[in-house]
């Protein structure tokens, strides 16, 4: 990814965030190096480091990047449908897209939450699910109230199980290394999902 020497300062932090991801995509992100990244992007390591001050500064601008966007997407795609069922059903989707276009986002996110020690990255990880489930139990509470989910539903694990449904897809398509696996099984797997959350008519 040769990139233009014009570029602004937050052109460059944002070509070098999607470099990171797109590399993650193909090698272990462990692995991947700043001269790599920079190699990948046609600069210098030195020009890398005039808007990162450390590998570690890369990988929160990613996390940053990687919360923005699902967190947008999810709440875009709730905000657009017209019952709670329909609200989940759309942000299963919309994730399960947003990993298939962006393959190395997950293998990054793995990679993180394997490290022992605590950092910012692995909080800012940890801070985007408890988000991401916070929402998740905001639509459940709505489909409970209009009567569309069971009134006794337990929404927290019932937030947990989606979340795990869609990390279950992940997983299962990185081991196959077909990650479109995930979006062909997507529908199946939300359908056993609902059935469970619904109420009986």
């Amino acid at each position: 990814m040769e990139t233009s020497k014009y570029l602004s300062a937050d052109e460059r932090r944002a070509v070098t965030v999607e470099t990171v991801v797109e590399l993650a995509g193909e090698q272990n992100p462990s692995e991947i190096t700043t001269a790599a990244i920079a190699s990948r992007m046609g600069v210098t390591q030195g020009a890398l480091f005039r808007h990162f001050s450390s590998k570690d500064a890369i990988l929160e601008a990613v996390m940053e990047w990687v919360a923005d966007r699902l967190l947008a997407r999810v709440e875009t795609a709730a905000t657009n449908a017209d019952s709670p069922g329909s609200a989940l059903e759309a942000i299963f989707h919309a994730h399960v897209n947003f990993v298939a276009e962006h393959p190395g986002i997950p293998r990054i996110l793995f990679a993180e939450l394997q490290r022992l020690e605590a950092n910012s990255t692995k909080r800012m990880v940890q801070t985007l699910v408890r988000r991401y489930r916070k929402r998740l139990q905001n639509t459940l509470e709505q489909g409970c109230a209009d009567g569309e989910f069971h009134t006794q539903l337990d929404v927290e694990a019932a937030a947990v199980l989606f979340l795990g449904s869609i990390q279950g897809l992940v997983m299962q398509s990185l081991l196959a290394g077909d990650i479109k696996q995930m979006q062909r099984s997507a529908k199946r797997v939300f359908a056993i999902y609902q059935r469970g959350i619904r109420r009986n008519p």
